[in-house]
């Protein structure tokens, strides 16, 4: 088990900071299946993404990728609805919520492989209305804390789609976002019991240094055909868990 965490962290952490998402949503499932307590499987992966993200972020701050603006408002309104939801598990099963995160990335993979943007779309940089931004990090932030991840697996799409931000700075910013969303998220599920700091140390050391590797990697690469990639790899991963789950 302990084997396949390092494992898991080392990959999650990579495409982590190659798709700009923190990874805890997808080391949820993973670690489940390798025999870890859903409860566990699920806020554990959660501390370790705040210096894994803000790793990776550095990686594209360097290019000047980070939307402040987007970045403030995303905080201002999705920390305290992370630790909203963050709360709300005391209320509802770690076996269900595995559940529910495998058909989020599922369901993610399948809009990453047919959700595809104009080029127009992708080169303008469009100001972010207000409420729209608010609306965002609300629900993120509260999905955020109910799955113990730290958002960036729905930020990132979210601020492609729904902001029509250019890919690159969706990743960056959604990568800060995610490490100051995961804190709040990490202080509830503390309190809670449901972390295992020994499996956050053996993740967190193999996640850490390979997003800033994704990071690096992504800023460099082709997003259009990265993106695709890692559809296909969600759809199936999502897909997988839920067969397995079952």
């Amino acid at each position: 088990m302990w084997i396949a965490a390092l494992a898991i962290g080392a990959g999650v952490g990579f495409l982590a900071g190659l798709f700009g998402k923190g990874g805890s949503a997808i080391a949820t499932p993973l670690l489940h299946a390798a025999g870890f307590p859903a409860i566990v499987a699920l806020a554990s992966p959660l501390p370790a993404t705040i210096p894994s993200t803000l790793a990776a972020g550095l990686a594209y701050a360097q290019d000047d990728l980070v939307d402040r603006h987007v970045l403030r408002w995303s905080v201002a309104f999705g920390a305290p609805a992370t630790l909203a939801g963050a709360i709300a598990t005391r209320w509802v099963g770690g076996g269900a919520l595995v559940s529910a995160t495998d058909v989020i990335v599922a369901a993610l993979g399948v809009r990453f492989l047919f959700g595809r943007q104009s080029p127009q779309e992708v080169m303008r940089e469009i100001s972010a209305p207000r409420l729209r931004l608010a609306l965002v990090a609300t629900t993120v932030g509260f999905a955020a804390g109910l799955l113990a991840n730290s958002g960036g697996f729905l930020l990132a799409p979210l601020y492609l789609a729904a902001l029509r931000m250019p890919i690159k700075q969706a990743f960056a910013t959604s990568l800060m976002v995610s490490a100051v969303l995961a804190v709040p998220g990490t202080i509830a599920h503390a309190a809670l019991g449901h972390i295992d700091w020994g499996l956050v140390a053996v993740f967190g050391a193999a996640s850490i240094p390979l997003s800033f590797v994704g990071g690096r990697v992504a800023v460099r690469a082709n997003p259009a055909r990265l993106e695709r990639f890692y559809g296909l790899a969600l759809t199936a991963l999502g897909t997988t868990m839920l067969v397995v789950a079952r």
